[in-house]
């Protein structure tokens, strides 16, 4: 199934800016009591090690596992589905499947690359995609407004 252009329109950049917005908020939410929490039972910034792992933890990990994770299960972060957006297979149309989302997660630190370019991308390409969109096969959709 190709993607349908009379019923789907490509999600542009200020849409997506947005849809980011909200879950940098909604990461913040959840992942600041978790900090606490790992900070107030003894781990403080001369822990070293512990310190790093849970830095890692924090900032790297748990964020990229919940964003793959919601690509795989409602093929939107809840940014995205607040505006209808989702993210599909670029040629199919379909689901994406867990290498196309763990590449597309990884393809944001190509994205940052120049001040950020990869992402400034999405409002110059025709498709909308952004670099990581590109590396992964990807597109944002979402229905046409008025049908």
């Amino acid at each position: 199934m190709a993607i349908d252009e009379t019923r789907f329109e490509y999600v542009g950049f200020w849409i997506r800016v947005a849809a980011s917005l909200i879950d940098t908020v909604l990461v913040s939410f959840l992942l600041v009591p978790i900090a606490s929490l790992l900070l107030g039972r003894g781990l403080s910034f001369d822990a070293g090690a512990d310190l790093s792992f849970s830095a890692l933890l924090l900032n790297c990990i748990l964020p990229a596992i919940a964003v793959v994770w919601f690509w795989l299960a409602r093929q939107a972060t809840p940014g995205k589905m607040v505006f209808g957006a989702r993210i599909v297979d670029a040629e199919t149309g379909g689901r994406l499947s867990t290498g196309q989302s763990i590449g597309r997660y990884l393809g944001y630190y190509v994205s940052l690359v120049g001040l950020g370019l990869g992402f400034l991308w999405v409002g110059l390409d025709a498709r909308k995609q952004g670099w990581h969109d590109k590396l992964a096969g990807t597109v944002v959709v979402r229905e046409r407004r008025g049908m």
